[in-house]
C-alpha cells in the first residue's frame, strides 16, 4: 500500500515512499554473477502486485540496503492519481451480516461493470497475512466487535485508483458503519451517488449465518457472536441511514425476497443514476 501522507510544510517537495518490495517479475534481467537484478518497479506494477494480494507496508520503514527500491512521487503525481476517481460513480452498500448484500453486489458487477470493494474482504486478507495488525484484527472479529473502518480507508482508495481506467463505478461494501467514517470517505475520496440499504429481519440473518458457519470455518460464524455482531451493527447503522436519507440517496431493499426479485429492485435504483 502506498502511504502518501505529507509532512506539514513540505507540500511542494517530492514525496519519498519506501516499500516492501514486491516479487521480482519473471522477465527481470540478471547480473553477470547470475543474481536477479532488482528492476525499476513501475507504479502500475506495484499497484497490480498489491491488488493481487501483496502485503501493504508502512511508509515509515526505511529500506535503503542493496537490492531495495524506493519510489518517488511528487505532489502533482499524487494529485493526478487521486483525480482518476474524482468524478467516480460511488455507491455505498450497507447491510447486516447475512443480509445478502454480497450476492447483490456480484450481480451489479456482472451487469453494470462496477468494481466491488468489500471492507470485510480487505480486513480478512490482512488477517490471513499473519501480520501483527492482522492478529489484532482477528482478535476483534472473534469477539464480534466492529473493526474501526478508518483502518481500511486508504486500502479502499488505492484499490479504486488501481481500477479507475476500467471501472464503470464502485460498490463500497460495508462502508460506512458510522457517520464519521462516511464524512471522512467523502473528504478523502468522494461523495456517494447512492446508498443501497440491503435489509432483512434479524432472525433471517442469524439463520443464514449459522448455516454459512457450517462450512465457512470463520471464527465469527457462531450464533452467540452473530447476535452480538447484529446488535452492534444496528446501533452503528441507524445514524448512518438517517444521515444519508436527508440527502435523498438511500434506497432500502427488502432482501427477504427471492434473490432475483431483490435484484430487480436494485436494478431500478442503479438505473436511476444514469
Amino acid at each position: 500500500m502506498l502511504n502518501l501522507e505529507l509532512t506539514p510544510g513540505r507540500e511542494k517537495q517530492p514525496i519519498l515512499i519506501h516499500h516492501c518490495i514486491p516479487p521480482v517479475p519473471p522477465s527481470s534481467p540478471k547480473t553477470s554473477q547470475g543474481a536477479v537484478r532488482q528492476p525499476e518497479l513501475s507504479e502500475l506494477y506495484i499497484k497490480r502486485w498489491w491488488a493481487e494480494g501483496g502485503l501493504p507496508c508502512s511508509g515509515s520503514r526505511r529500506q535503503t540496503g542493496a537490492g531495495h527500491s524506493q519510489l518517488h512521487w511528487t505532489t502533482s503525481e499524487r494529485e493526478r492519481e487521486t483525480d482518476k476517481i474524482k468524478n467516480a460513480k460511488i455507491v455505498f452498500v450497507v447491510g447486516g451480516p447475512g443480509s445478502g448484500k454480497g450476492t447483490q453486489c456480484e450481480k451489479i458487477v456482472a451487469k453494470y461493470g462496477y468494481t466491488h470493494l468489500s471492507s470485510g474482504d480487505l480486513l480478512r486478507a490482512e488477517v490471513a497475512s499473519g501480520s501483527e495488525r492482522g492478529k489484532q484484527l482477528q482478535a476483534i472479529m472473534q469477539k464480534g466487535e466492529l473493526v474501526p473502518l478508518d483502518t481500511v480507508l486508504d486500502m479502499i482508495k488505492d484499490a479504486m485508483i488501481a481500477k479507475a481506467d476500467v471501472s464503470k463505478g464502485y460498490l463500497i461494501d460495508g462502508y460506512p458503519r458510522e457517520v464519521k467514517q462516511g464524512e471522512e470517505f467523502e473528504k478523502k475520496i468522494g461523495a456517494p451517488a447512492l446508498l443501497l440499504y440491503i435489509d432483512a429481519k434479524a432472525e433471517t440473518m442469524v439463520k443464514r449465518l449459522v448455516k454459512r458457519g457450517e462450512t465457512s470455518g470463520r471464527a465469527d460464524d457462531n450464533e452467540e457472536t452473530i447476535k452480538k455482531r447484529l446488535d452492534l451493527y444496528y446501533k452503528a447503522t441507524e445514524p448512518v441511514i438517517a444521515h444519508y436519507e436527508k440527502r435523498g440517496i438511500v434506497r432500502k431493499i427488502n432482501s427477504e425476497l427471492p434473490v432475483d426479485e431483490v435484484f430487480a429492485i436494485v436494478e431500478k435504483a442503479i438505473d436511476e443514476l444514469k
